[in-house]
């Protein structure tokens, strides 16, 4: 089989460059309260922010896969960053996204194929898995800069509610993502270093995986000491609440405006 690919294999896709368009143009709107609905802004930015992360999520595990000895990877899209490419384009946009619209939970989903046939070594395999939640770790440390850092002065409060939303639905993926639980990127970096015959008896239950642990997330016990544990990353970074919920109440702008997150907001 062929492993050639063309420039255009890697040239950073029309689709993605949009995507971080509307990303820049909402933040700016977000920023200088240009618009006439700062819910809607703070829609458009932390969607649009959060679909850039999901695609830098899969475009990791993409690199990897291909440093790593898989060179199909570029032939078959992954590296333009497009979403549209993606293997299950509605796990890996579509339902992370509407799970932020519906519970605000930064939903992990899997995308791209990788022929792991291909690639030696159970160290290259974890790094491959590590790689997609790795910068969801990342993208989290970026958006809290400003608060870890203390340079919050100039910053608009709505735009630190935002950041702080944005923030949380970064926490919430690489901790999901990281869960040892088939079919998720935690279990992808043990699973190298798994028995053969544990590998085989749990391969079947991969498809399953998100399913129980989002039906897991609707125990009230295990709901609270997971929100617990992303409560604790974020202070942390320097996000304290109320900032997150404020940013998820301006996220829903269809609910109405909260009074308290409104007054903080200004100033």
């Amino acid at each position: 089989m062929s492993t050639a690919y063309r420039a255009s294999d890697r040239r950073v896709s029309p689709v993605f460059i949009g995507i971080a368009a509307v990303t820049a143009v909402s933040a700016w709107a977000v920023w200088t309260d240009f618009a006439s609905s700062a819910g809607l802004a703070v829609f458009l930015f932390v969607t649009s922010a959060w679909v850039v992360s999901l695609c830098l999520h899969e475009y990791a595990h993409a690199r990897t896969a291909l440093h790593s000895g898989d060179l199909t990877i570029a032939g078959k899209g992954y590296l333009t960053l497009n979403p549209l490419r993606y293997t299950h384009a509605l796990l890996s946009i579509v339902l992370p996204v509407l799970f932020v619209i519906m519970g605000g939970i930064g939903l992990p989903g899997g995308a791209v194929f990788i022929e792991r046939q291909r690639i030696r070594g159970r160290w290259r395999h974890s790094l491959i898995s590590a790689a997609g939640p790795l910068t969801n770790v990342l993208f989290a440390v970026v958006c809290t800069a400003p608060f870890w850092l203390d340079a919050l002065d100039g910053v608009p409060g709505v735009f630190r509610y935002a950041l702080a939303f944005l923030a949380l639905l970064q926490v919430t993926a690489a901790i999901l993502n990281f869960l040892p639980v088939p079919g998720l990127d935690g279990y992808g970096v043990i699973e190298p270093w798994l028995p053969h015959r544990i590998r085989r008896q749990v391969e079947p239950l991969a498809p399953f995986g998100l399913i129980l642990v989002f039906a897991l997330l609707f125990v009230p016990e295990l709901n609270r000491v997971f929100f617990d544990g992303v409560d604790a990353v974020l202070r942390v970074l320097g996000v304290d609440e109320p900032l997150p919920s404020c940013g998820l109440e301006y996220y829903r702008f269809w609910q109405g405006e909260n009074a308290y997150c409104a007054a903080g907001a200004g100033s």
